[in-house]
């Protein structure tokens, strides 16, 4: 499949606004998608690392999503509020605050396993070429984060 769509604005000719706009249109997806779980997308994305890994510390989730505790500790106050986590602290090391599912947020793993799906067919790509976009878009992050 390819985009045979000729650039006609200075817009149109900025990777970094192509890549801007694609980040528009999956929010705006994931949000149809995780509105009845009553999840943002950037809760989904706490709930699967803990889902991968439970118990994890706010600093753990922080690096992997990269966040800063000052925007992911409101976050999961509110996935806390909702009943999916709890906060505690480590008791080896009470400066760290441990994130932990609770049974329904452990169980509501169960309940998107549709999404990754609805999101593939979304795209309207191979997985061949997903495959390759997925190992294009890291390259890209890398040099433009060592840049």
């Amino acid at each position: 499949m390819t985009d045979t769509h000729a650039p006609t604005s200075a817009l149109d000719q900025m990777l970094c606004f192509e890549i801007y706009s694609t980040e528009h249109a999956f929010g705006r997806l994931y949000k149809d998608l995780l509105q009845p779980l009553g999840l943002t997308y950037p809760q989904f994305l706490v709930m699967i690392l803990l889902w991968e890994q439970d118990g994890r510390s706010i600093s753990g989730i922080g690096a992997a999503l990269g966040l800063e505790s000052n925007t992911l500790t409101p976050l999961v106050k509110r996935l806390e509020a909702a009943g999916f986590v709890t906060r505690s602290r480590d008791k080896q090391d009470e400066r760290r605050v441990l994130v932990s599912l609770t049974e329904t947020g452990d169980a509501m793993r169960h309940q998107v396993g549709h999404i990754r799906a609805c999101v593939t067919r979304a795209t309207g790509m191979t997985e061949q070429e997903l495959l390759d976009l997925f190992s294009n878009l890291r390259k890209l992050r890398k040099a433009v984060a060592a840049a």
